[in-house]
């Protein structure tokens, strides 16, 4: 093998390497989500540590009212809960489990602005885990529908 192919053979093999670490920190990127909470609410923090037992790396900003955010992600007012995250473009209001926000990353769908369990409702995580039944809902441009 040649100096000048042997170089190209090495340029190529690092440069899938560093194309590799790349793939790996987008996909742990698109673990993080960022959440918004009031400092005192205590189901926003077991709710935080629910997603963090399932895998998602969280960022928390500490709010005096978290409605601003609200408004900001147009989280309609029937969808609305406690607290407010990001993840991937979406938005997820209150105690959504961590099955639907997987479906909805690896899904990607559009014309979703984001997903919601509104009020606080038992059963939910974060929640009293007590077996009740609580919805997932879908929101965006086409209104909120269940999400499925």
């Amino acid at each position: 093998m040649t100096v000048r192919r042997l170089a190209f053979a090495l340029a190529l093999l690092v440069a899938a390497a560093a194309g590799w670490a790349l793939v790996r920190v987008a996909q742990a990127d698109a673990r993080v989500i960022e959440v918004w909470k009031s400092q005192t609410c205590g189901c926003c923090t077991e709710w935080i540590a629910y997603v963090e037992g399932h895998g998602y790396k969280v960022e928390v900003h500490q709010v005096e009212d978290v409605d601003p955010v609200k408004d900001q992600f147009q989280v309609p007012e029937e969808a609305r809960s406690c607290h407010t995250a990001r993840i991937g473009g979406y938005t997820i209001e209150g105690h959504v489990p961590a099955e639907a926000i997987d479906k909805l990353l690896a899904m990607g769908p559009k014309g979703i602005a984001g997903l919601a369990v509104p009020g606080m409702p038992d059963g939910a995580p974060g929640m009293d885990e007590d077996g009740s039944p609580y919805t997932v809902v879908s929101f965006g441009p086409a209104g909120i529908k269940p999400f499925e």
